[in-house]
Parts: structure tokens; sequence; C-alpha cells
């Protein structure tokens, strides 16, 4: 098999699951493979192996293929912190600040970062599966390209299209996105691939017929609409709850604007005994049992954010009525009675007033950490893992009563009510241990056992490589 680029006709269009699924048959087959994301505008991250900062999808990718995630595998990351701006990371480090008008002049030079990565990762494995971002057809973005046929022009590889079904008009998807590639670009798609079909296959067969002849273009699969499939998204979040039971603990997360690693509570939406909702702008604020206030890229913003759409008064009352607190990052920051930042690191220099909740200070300062963590919690021992990105260094009295201790080392705080709680660590729900500690505290009758959530990500990652098997021309796809 060939290296492959895979793009889609439109953001969301299952770009990411198809390069993991075909990340992962290649990987039952014995391939040595790797993912690559030239270019990403996230706000789920992971931190790789060598102490760097990538996508979420990408280090799921990386899974796919039974290696660890590096740096390399995604070498531009834009992490949105207005709607204009956004924080550059650059082979996983940190780089700077700019709005959009600055990095679409910058990519020249970040096309340097993404060259190097991608022939230091094909050093190392014999297939990589490239993803794209967003739409190759975006005209306006075609100068100094680096996402999408820039870099497969310049990487010389073919490229899989892919059109979403299920939004409706995946013909005039695939269609319009050929017409508007320069005839080399059109040259180097080899094939077409149709995602999230549902229904009898036979009713498309004469559609099919009709694109193959139009466009002089193969169909290489119909990908199914795999129903209940929860794998780390890009960046999307639904707003609609969990199917849960009726006595589940009911658990709530503010829809930050500037939200960042909401994969945090995936395995909450796997758990059959919580009901998890995540709650926008405007949108009525249900009674819970567990308030959750998570991370952001943008968290004096985010606080603001919180205070004019009513949580303030909410969560005061939410905790008069016996109900709990959790902060992750971000929204441990926010628990504290303030939030600094001199530097203008997130945004405009200033400091912001926090929800007074914990006796804590947070300044936010350069050098961002990144680092796996194992620890375990500080009153019960009970191990957990997890994973740090942040800027902030906070302060505190509250801080002599830690939720976690991370190696001999203090993390987080919990009010001596014990309704509150926070702490740096991402990743916290993700051991089933962990995550069981951390519902008890919040008021579960802990009567049947949390989802491995860790198996569950394998788990459905062979159903993605088992609907390549049975729904992909996979021989389309071998070198010539």
């Amino acid at each position: 098999m060939q290296s492959l680029m895979v793009m889609g006709t439109t953001s969301d269009s299952g770009k990411s699951t198809i390069v993991a699924a075909l990340c992962r048959w290649l990987h039952r087959q014995g391939i040595s493979v790797a993912p690559f994301k030239p270019q990403n505008m996230a706000l789920n991250s992971a931190v790789t192996e060598d102490g760097g900062e990538i996508g979420r999808s990408t280090a799921l990718q990386a899974l796919a293929c039974g290696i660890e995630p590096h740096s390399d595998m995604n070498p531009v990351l834009l992490k949105p912190q207005t709607d204009r701006g956004a924080q550059v990371i650059l082979r996983g480090q940190v780089y700077g600040n700019m709005d959009a008008v600055d990095y679409h002049g910058f990519k020249k030079e970040a096309r340097k970062s993404v060259m190097a990565a991608w022939e230091a990762l094909k050093a190392r494995y014999d297939v990589i599966i490239v993803e794209g971002a967003g739409s190759p057809a975006e005209v306006n973005l075609r100068e100094n390209d680096i996402a999408n046929m820039g870099f497969a022009e310049a990487a010389d590889l073919p490229v899989l299209l892919v059109g979403d079904i299920d939004r409706g008009g995946v013909f005039a998807q695939l269609v319009g996105t050929l017409q508007l590639l320069s005839q080399s670009e059109r040259d180097r798609v080899t094939g077409l691939l149709i995602n999230r079909f549902r229904g009898d296959p036979a009713l498309l067969e004469d559609g099919l017929k009709w694109l193959e002849d139009y466009t002089g273009k193969p169909i290489v699969g119909v990908f199914p609409y795999l129903q209940g499939l929860i794998l780390d998204a890009e960046d999307s979040v639904g707003l609609t709850g969990t199917d849960a039971d009726e006595d589940a603990l009911k658990v709530v997360v503010p829809a930050l604007p500037r939200m960042s690693n909401h994969n945090d509570f995936d395995p909450l939406r796997l758990h059959p005994k919580v009901d998890l909702q995540f709650i926008g702008p405007d949108q009525p604020k249900p009674g819970a049992d567990l308030i959750i206030l998570p991370g952001s890229k943008s968290t004096r913003g985010d606080r603001d954010w919180l205070k004019t759409q009513g949580w303030d008064e909410h969560i005061q009352r939410h905790l008069r009525y016996g109900g709990k607190v959790l902060g992750i990052c971000g929204g441990f920051q926010m628990l504290g009675k303030t939030i600094a930042d001199p530097d203008g690191i997130e945004g405009e220099p200033g400091e912001t007033e926090g929800l007074n909740l914990l006796d804590l200070e947070t300044r936010l300062v350069q050098g961002k950490q990144l680092r796996r963590v194992n620890g375990v919690f500080a009153e019960s021992g009970t191990p957990m893992s997890g994973y740090e990105i942040h800027n902030g260094v906070t302060t505190g009295n509250a801080l002599t009563r830690p939720l976690v201790s991370l190696d001999g080392r203090p993390d987080g705080a919990v009010s001596q009510d014990q309704a509150i709680a926070g702490c740096y660590i991402h990743g916290v729900f993700d051991d089933a241990q962990a995550c069981d500690t951390l519902l008890i505290w919040a008021g579960l009758q802990n009567d049947q056992a949390t989802t491995d959530y860790q198996q569950h990500r394998l788990a459905e990652l062979d159903r993605l490589a088992d609907a390549v098997a049975e729904h992909v021309r996979t021989d389309l796809l071998e070198q010539d």
C-alpha cells in the first residue's frame, strides 16, 4: 500500500474517522503505518511521547496504528483564542500568537516545519495516511496552502476525496469540489468515498455509476453510518444529553466559547449511570448533581462568559442545594479568586475575578506545561493518570488540601466541605477506577462498573477497521 492523503468536501465530512479506520485496518495487516495532519485547527489536544502537543484526533489515529503519538504527526496546530486569532504550535511547541492575516503570511515559514516533520515520519514508517483540513476547494486559502492540495503536491501523494451523504447533497459535494480544483490537483484524486450512508446500498447504484462516469473517478467505497460510535472528536461537541438511566447522576458542563479538551468527558458519555449535558449559550440550566467547569483556551474571556450567562448565581444555588462542582485546568483556575494575565498570553493583558469558591490565585506565565502524569488521589490513594496542558501557575491556601498527588507533587484542591474540587489534569476520567472515585465523590451510588474507556476506544477502532474490510475497495488503494 502506498501513502495516501484523505481530504473531505467539507469540514466534519468524516476525514478523521476515515483516516483512523484506514490506519487501524493497515495496522491489523501488520503494516508499519502512521497518521499525519500537516495543519490542524482544534482546541482538543494531546501530549506526545516527545513532550509536544498535537490534535487529539491525530493522537487517536496513532493509537489506531498501535504507536505512541509524536509531535511530527501534526506539525502545525492552531488553537483559536478569539474569532480572528490563535496560538500557533509548531512541531509540538508554542511558536506564538497570530491573527488570521498574519498566519496566512506565515505559511511559507510553517511549510518548512511541515516538510521537515513529513520527512522525519517517512523515515520511520512504511505507510503514512495523511488527513487534510476543511476542504481543498477553499480557493481563498489556496496560496501557500500546507493543509490540503498544496501539501499533496509537495509530497506527491494520491488523494482520496470523502463526501458526507448524511448531511445531503453528496453528489454536488464531490462534483463541485473536483470542479474547483486545478487540473493537476484533480488528476491527483484517485478515488471517491461516500461516508455515513444509511439504508439499502442498492438505492445508490444508479447514482454511483453516474458519478463514476461523470467524474472519471472510481468509487472506492460507501462507508456506513456507524450508530453509537464514540471516539475522540477533533473539535465539535454536541449539546444534547446522553442516553442514561432515570436514576443516573446528572452532570452538567457549560459549553464555554473556547472550551478545550472536551474529550475529557467522553468516558462519562459512555457511563450508563451518568446523564451528561453540555449547556450552550442562553440554554436553560438544568438541575444537576455535578457541575464541571472544563478547560479553556481563553480562560479570562470564558470566565466573563460564565458571568454574563448567569452561571455565578446558578453555581451558588447548586452548592446551597448540596451539589458538587469540579474544575479541570482552566475550569480549576476559574474556581479561585483571580486570574491574572499580565503578559497578554491569552489576550489583552489584565486580571479577571474568579468565582471565589477556592482560596486560589492564578497567574498566566510563559512556558506551557506539557507532560503526561501518573499519581493517586490524595485522600483515597486510588491510582489516576492524565496529562497537563497549561500556562498557569496557581497559588493559595486551598492547595494545602490537594485533590491528587503526582509522583509526590500535589496538584489541585478540595474545599473543606468536600463540595468543590479542581485540578490541572486532563484525562482524569479515562481510567475506570479514577472515574469511579470522582463519580462516587459527586454522589453516584456505584452499583455498576464504569466502562473501560481505553478498551472501548480500541474496540471502536476495530469496528472501523471491520467496516473498511467490508465496504472499501482496498485494492484500489494499493501501490501500482
